[in-house]
């Protein structure tokens, strides 16, 4: 008898079959180099791998457990949409999550749509991710619309009329600024804005930074990703741009622990953009991981880490809902379903209109450093928006 299990076991193996072929498995695609936020990667990848040992110590899905295939799209479309064929056409998973960089998510949909196989992108904003209308592109995040009031609320608040941008020239990048300057126009703001590009591997950004101080704006718009985010940062406290000239960070970046450590006379100050408070409620599902976390890194988990997992166990029900592996039955049912995730709110995508189509959006805070090495739980929040 165990000479049969070694030739059968052998004789799977020559075809191409493993024990992990019973799996479901889910791919999660997420930047885990330069030029790519590499450590918004690892957070998402974080929550997504607590998310599958929670689904499978539950009793997993359907009878069979769930397995995660992680590729790395180092903020390159083209890679991405290697990775996603890859993960469809070898792996055969039956949805694709995490898309950390909006043009990875926007390339990989052009894709997903002729093949078939569900995205779900949990931190990538650009909106047409969603507002495209594709039938396979689901969406957890702040979009740009909402992400711009946020900062327009808050810019209104302030009093500040002179602002400068410095962004990327990425599809978030872009697609933020571009949205600043419908907001400014169609609610008459009445906002002088001046526009700066770089592109996403620079690494000098001192002549913009000029331009910027010459400009003498009331507040600068850091919308870089990565490792941009800290360069201009640290040069325009060089050029003296900082701390004199109030600075808002596009996303939660700050939140991460290496922050006061990269920032340790300079962080003092900076605004920023985030998705969820530790003084926000959290889910049952949401304090059990929460509690996972802590346990394992020592450290509280940050939005990327709470909607890596989140994506898990939404995926997990649609397939429950489902009673189906089907990837038409999968995008039914998370279209018709509700669904349990971190937050304590129902999570829902329904055919909406425009860039809310398949997208649930989280409420946008804006939080302020007022003091060196302050714990981003006991941060200043400036503003709360939530989409009207």
């Amino acid at each position: 008898m165990r000479k049969f299990g070694l030739l059968l076991a052998a004789g799977l193996a020559a075809i191409g079959v493993s024990a992990q072929a019973q799996n479901i498995g889910i791919g999660l695609d997420i930047p885990l180099s330069a030029p790519g936020d590499a450590a918004g990667g690892q957070m998402i990848r974080r929550g997504a791998e607590i998310g599958i040992d929670m689904v499978n110590a539950a009793g997993g899905v359907l009878g069979k457990k769930l397995e995660l295939f992680v590729t790395d799209s180092q903020s390159a479309p083209a890679m991405g949409v290697a990775n996603y064929r890859r993960l469809v056409g070898e792996n055969k998973v039956v949805a694709v999550t995490g898309f950390f960089h909006s043009s990875v998510a926007l390339g990989i949909n052009e894709v997903a749509k002729e093949m078939g196989v569900p995205t779900l992108a949990v931190q990538a904003s650009a909106s047409d991710i969603t507002a495209k209308h594709y039938d396979i592109a689901f969406r957890t995040h702040a979009v740009d619309p909402v992400r711009v009031a946020a900062w327009m609320e808050f810019i209104k608040k302030k009093g500040f009329k002179k602002i400068s941008i410095i962004a990327e020239t990425t599809d978030y990048g872009i697609g933020l600024t571009d949205e600043t300057i419908a907001q400014n126009k169609s609610g008459k703001a009445g906002l002088d804005i001046q526009k700066i590009t770089f592109d996403n591997k620079a690494t000098d950004f001192t002549p913009q930074l000029l331009q910027i101080k010459s400009f003498k704006p009331d507040l600068v718009l850091n919308i870089g990703v990565g490792t941009p985010v800290d360069l201009i940062m640290d040069q325009a406290t060089t050029i003296g741009l900082l701390p004199t000239t109030p600075m808002l960070i596009s996303y939660d970046a700050p939140t991460r622990p290496q922050y006061w450590q990269l920032h340790p006379k300079n962080g003092e100050g900076i605004y920023f953009i985030a998705y969820y408070s530790p003084k926000s409620p959290l889910s049952d599902l949401g304090q059990a991981f929460a509690k996972a976390y802590k346990e394992k890194y020592k450290e509280d988990p940050v939005y990327g880490a709470l909607n890596g997992f989140g994506a898990i166990e939404i995926l997990a029900q649609g397939l429950k809902a489902a009673n189906s592996t089907d990837p038409k039955a999968l995008i039914k049912a998370l279209e018709s379903g509700t669904f349990k995730s971190w937050p304590d709110a129902p999570v829902t995508f329904p055919r909406a209109d425009g860039v809310y189509w398949h997208n649930w959006v989280p409420p946008v805070l804006i939080v302020h450093y007022t003091k060196p090495n302050q714990d981003w739980k006991e941060a200043d929040i400036a503003v709360t928006y939530s989409k009207k």
